[in-house]
């Protein structure tokens, strides 16, 4: 599993996040990450808002419970042998 490196805005404090798989949906790319490699971690969907010519990504958490839904009801169809919950 791919371990990604995060910069927040607020904070120069870098964060990491394990990839567990990546979609895009309408133009959009989404990660499905988690904090840890354990089967009962947390899993967060993260929303790629950059600019086209942008020379970094920049990601964002998805919030809005439908764009959640629908995301999440993707990762799952992606990931079939794992349990997830949002």
């Amino acid at each position: 599993m791919e371990k990604v490196e995060f910069i927040p805005v607020d904070d120069d404090k870098p964060v990491s996040f394990f990839v567990l798989e990546e979609t895009r949906i309408n133009g959009i790319s989404y990660l499905l990450v988690t904090e840890s490699e354990d089967d009962e971690a947390k899993a967060y969907i993260l929303k790629d808002t950059s600019k086209d010519g942008d020379s970094q990504a920049q990601y964002e958490f998805v919030e809005d419970d439908d764009e959640l839904e629908m995301v999440g009801a993707i990762f799952a169809e992606l990931l079939e042998d794992v349990d997830i919950e949002f």
